[in-house]
């Protein structure tokens, strides 16, 4: 049994991936299923399609990769984060559609929970907002209506959980109701100082605490499959969220490392070690990771907008037919127009937080066509991802280090990559192996399993296949990011 399987559960596919016992990918297998959108700036998954994708495309990857389940050691979790679903204990039916970490139906409830006061207090236990982004008020929301479901709440009757802890449930045939420290970080819900679920915060949103899943560290053990569903019972042995699976896979192990995964959206993660950093530029402060009880932390800047755009490219305004078209149109633009995509489709994250701004384009000509704007959804990535950055050096007091690792669909693009060094104006490097979200959980689960190396050896083995270093000169530099911050307070402005 020297395979492990990992379960990347996105926000628009699930993935299963099977790494041999030196992690390199074996075998992969992927399923997309469909998104749901019910009214403006909601967005919901249909909890089954979740399960049934990922029971498909475990199966599929064993098959491919010529393996039994008698091959396959462990099983490693991650998942889209602070999507939000409420089921039945007995009967392990959902309540209702799960509501995806993009959704905003409840910015009003946040801001009223802002006004009276709140914030300050759910930012120095959680190291969150309050904005619609988090599981706890998606959570509140679904109690307030669904019919009866409150009260059956506090009768022990239901189950909260984000995407990780259903498909525990569901590999373990209701066995196992539990979460990692990085998906509970992220619910508004746990108190990140003192690792535990935070009874005023549950309080202040009517939460009741029979709901919440047990919390465990991120290499532990999750219960085993039950044997009908591949054969034979294999342990789950590692579970993280997206973003914290890709820093362990990115070997961002010590403090002052920084990685960036572009996927539906960019997440940015500064590793602070045993140090909960509190941001004063509206950062997230959140746990990077929990190994034999010990909490590693980091700083996070989320934006909700980065692979995405280029969906819109292709979807919404129909100008590409794929996303590898992106870099050839974008690398055609005409030189001399300067337009600016501030891409706020469902919002604008840190270090914003505007739930309430809309997307808006500045700059445009007559001459302006498809090449202009794959330029400027493109670069809009790179701004994004400066803004975070920016926030991050003014927040960590120790010297972070000068390269960015980056990983995720848009990666894989040189153009994009190139036009990030020269906007941050430092080194951007290009892992040889790009899937470090699948890795880190099959990292996790193999570390648990005894298969896998320590940290510091899994460190030794990180492989570079490309560094993008800078070569726009400052003066443009400063002079792009100026236009963006400008057109970023015109789109706030703007409401």
């Amino acid at each position: 049994m020297t395979h492990i399987l990992a379960i990347d559960q996105g926000t628009t596919s699930s993935r299963a991936i099977i790494f041999d016992a030196g992690l390199r990918v074996v075998a992969t297998a992927q399923e997309e299923f469909p998104q749901h959108y019910p009214a403006s700036g909601w967005v919901e998954h249909e909890p089954m399609d979740l399960w049934a994708t990922v029971a498909a495309t475990a199966r599929a990857a064993i098959e491919k990769a010529g393996l039994g389940a008698a091959d396959i050691a462990a099983i490693g979790i991650t998942n889209q984060r602070e999507t939000t679903l409420l089921w039945d204990r007995a009967t392990g039916q959902p309540l209702h559609r799960a509501i995806v970490w993009q959704d905003r139906r409840t910015a009003d409830l946040c801001a009223t929970l802002k006004e009276a006061g709140h914030e300050a207090m759910v930012t120095a236990r959680t190291g969150l907002l309050l904005d619609p982004y988090f599981s706890g008020t998606k959570l509140k929301w679904l109690l307030d209506h669904i019919p009866d479901a409150r009260a059956r709440a506090a009768r022990g009757e239901l189950a909260f959980g984000t995407v990780d802890s259903w498909l525990i449930w569901n590999l373990t045939g209701g066995r196992v109701h539990a979460t990692d420290a990085t998906n509970a970080a992220r619910t508004l819900l746990y108190n990140i100082a003192q690792n535990r679920w935070d009874p005023e915060i549950c309080a202040l949103l009517d939460v009741p605490m029979a709901l919440l899943p047990e919390v465990r560290d991120c290499a532990a053990d999750f219960g085993v499959t039950r044997a009908d569903l591949f054969g034979r019972e294999i342990p789950i042995l590692g579970v993280a969220g997206d973003q914290q699976a890709a820093t362990v896979g990115q070997a961002c192990f010590r403090p002052g490392m920084m990685k960036s995964t572009y996927g539906t959206g960019c997440f940015a993660l500064l590793n602070t070690g045993a140090e909960m950093v509190p941001s004063r530029n509206r950062l997230l402060t959140t746990i990077a990771y929990r190994l034999n009880g010990e909490t590693t932390y980091a700083l996070e800047g989320s934006i909700f907008i980065a692979g995405a755009v280029v969906q819109w490219l292709r979807d919404g305004l129909k100008v590409i037919r794929s996303a590898s078209e992106s870099q050839p149109l974008a690398e055609a633009a005409d030189p001399g127009q300067n337009l600016i995509l501030v891409p706020a489709f469902v919002g604008l994250g840190a270090p914003y937080w505007r739930p309430d701004c809309r997307g808006a384009i500045f700059g445009l000509t007559r001459n302006s066509g498809p090449a202009e704007f794959a330029r400027a959804a493109l670069e809009s990535v790179g701004y994004q991802t400066r803004d975070l950055l920016e926030a991050m050096r003014a927040d960590w007091s120790a010297p972070a280090e000068g390269v960015l690792r980056v990983d995720g669909g848009m990666a894989a693009s040189d153009w994009a990559m190139q036009f990030l060094a020269d906007i941050l104006g430092a080194p951007v490097d290009r892992p040889q192996v790009t899937e470090t979200t699948a890795l880190g959980a099959a990292y996790l689960a193999g570390l648990q399993a005894g298969i896998c190396p320590p940290p510091a050896e899994f460190s030794a083995q990180w492989a570079l296949d490309r560094q993008f270093v800078p070569s726009m000169p400052q003066a443009d530099r400063d002079a792009r990011y100026d236009r963006w911050k400008r057109a970023v307070a015109a789109t706030i402005a703007a409401g």
